[in-house]
């Protein structure tokens, strides 16, 4: 069963830059993409034999998650219950009989860190709701998560230490999360691998230069590990500052 994830920086841009091309190339059984960037009606996607769910933000030309699925799911839901977030169009869950499939747009802290109280405190909702998910049965969590988890996962880490995505807070959260059972799926398979990454300014001559930093994850519920059979970064797909992301797994049924 293969899953995309993908942050699109705004899909009716991405449209215009070979997204579907690269959809229907890649024939997923879950597309899930973030930063939509759009309202309902602002775009009309035609993707035959695919479920379409969602998630708006509030303010227009901001945020915004959906997901893109050959299958019915038992239940949809979005947010986790919190009024900022669920305004923000930041999470889908989508529920079947053997796993969860979560999308998730985590928010920036900003470049001041502005926002990291909130972030933070958002993290804590989240890794709560993804425990209580998982107790129930598997979960395949991903999206933008905006952390840059170890030093690896960017070019310049010493340089960043401290910045938004790069907090001791932000990294924190993470391995807490990773900690109570989940498996960062892309590091199960590449533990060591350094100048792979999923996002990249638009200055001049970055992306070319590979100045990045993944951003980008799977993170998927311990005992799918077992299951898991291949995690790939498509760095070379344009389209967006952000790179689409590849899992893979096999013996899961709907």
């Amino acid at each position: 069963m293969k899953f995309i994830s993908w942050n699109v920086n705004g899909i009716r841009a991405c449209i215009t830059k070979g997204f579907l091309d690269y959809f229907h190339q890649m024939d997923a059984d879950f597309f899930c993409i973030q930063e939509t960037k759009c309202q309902a009606g602002q775009v009309d996607l035609q993707l035959a034999g695919y479920y379409q769910y969602w998630n708006y933000a509030q303010k227009k030309g901001y945020s915004g998650t959906a997901i893109f699925t050959k299958y019915e799911p038992l239940s949809v839901s979005y947010g986790v219950g919190d009024e900022e977030t669920e305004a923000e169009g930041r999470i889908i869950t989508l529920e079947y009989s053997d796993f969860y499939v979560v999308n998730v747009y985590t928010p920036n802290a900003q470049r001041d860190l502005a926002r990291l109280p909130f972030r933070l405190e958002w993290e804590d909702k989240l890794a709560l709701y993804l425990k209580q998910l998982d107790a129930k049965k598997p979960v395949i969590y991903c999206g933008d998560l905006n952390v840059a988890f170890q030093d690896i996962d960017l070019k310049n880490a010493k340089a960043n230490q401290g910045n938004s995505g790069v907090t001791i807070e932000e990294r924190g959260k993470m391995a807490d999360l990773l900690a109570a059972g989940f498996t960062d799926s892309f590091r199960h398979f590449y533990p060591d691998r350094t100048d792979i990454y999923t996002w990249w300014s638009y200055m001049a001559k970055v992306r070319e230069r590979n100045i990045g930093w993944r951003i980008d994850y799977f993170i998927v519920s311990n005992r799918l590990v077992p299951q898991l059979k291949k995690a790939h970064i498509h760095d070379h797909i344009l389209g967006s500052d952000h790179c689409p992301i590849e899992l893979e797994l096999e013996g899961v049924s709907i």
